[in-house]
């Protein structure tokens, strides 16, 4: 029987990263959802959090397909709506969020599935023990992004070609580096959608569920992304287009 629990703000002084959206009583595997937020900001999220909701269809497109399967599909509830310079708040609390997953339910796999900020903190929090994969959304990559953390860890990226908001560019220089210190790296390049994730947004939520299913051995990654992450050639780590769904 699945645990599912409503989202609720927290309260200063109570804070929990971790939020379940599907917990089965014996998890074999897990997912954490991380949306996007902003550079700077101290305080909390609101009730309507926009960034929060875009997110729902991903986790919902994940739950289905790990219907059955003994998948807890969770969300990371953070502190400020900023990253706010090097307290790299978001990351804290994903960090803090996989901790208490692993207090729950053991060292199961984990996916972290992140957008903009979002795919920031799921990258900086990606060498976890329990992470066996990240798919990062539009992520958010600075080119002095650390990266020597993913070695041997698997990272997923997708970007839309009309994004304004964060770079395609850097997204790809960071799938390079990250590959050159070890990770195993492929992407998709999403065309004719931005940073919001609307336009195409089936293709988003269809391919992001793939990707995490094949991630967590519940199903096989699709072929050419599994040829990439599994080429020698640097240059093979993005750029593939997302096959219109």
């Amino acid at each position: 029987m699945d645990i599912r629990t409503a989202a609720h703000h927290p309260t200063v002084g109570a804070h929990r990263a971790l939020g379940w959206r599907v917990r089965p009583e014996s998890p074999t595997a897990a997912v954490l959802v991380l949306h996007g937020g902003q550079e700077y900001g101290e305080h909390a999220p609101g009730r309507v959090n926009l960034p929060g909701l875009r997110m729902r269809g991903f986790a919902r497109s994940v739950e289905r397909g790990t219907a059955g399967a003994g998948v807890a599909v969770g969300v990371v509830r953070y502190r400020c709506r900023g990253w706010n310079g090097d307290r790299a708040d978001a990351a804290q609390d994903a960090l803090a969020a996989l901790s208490d997953l692993a207090e729950e339910l053991g060292p199961v796999p984990t996916v972290l599935i992140g957008h903009s900020m979002g795919g920031r903190a799921a990258l900086r929090a990606g060498g976890h023990p329990c992470v066996t994969g990240v798919v990062a959304l539009a992520p958010w990559c600075p080119r002095d992004e650390p990266t020597g953390h993913l070695a041997g860890h698997r990272v997923l990226m997708l970007h839309g070609d009309r994004d304004r908001v964060t770079s395609p560019a850097d997204t790809d220089l960071f799938a390079a580096r990250a590959r050159a210190a070890g990770a195993q790296v492929a992407g998709y390049r999403v065309t004719g959608s931005g940073h919001t994730l609307l336009r195409r947004a089936a293709d988003w939520h269809r391919t992001t569920a793939a990707l995490t299913l094949g991630l967590l051995g519940l199903a096989e990654l699709p072929a050419d992304i599994a040829a990439a992450l599994a080429a020698d050639d640097p240059d093979a780590s993005g750029g593939l287009a997302l096959p219109l769904g």
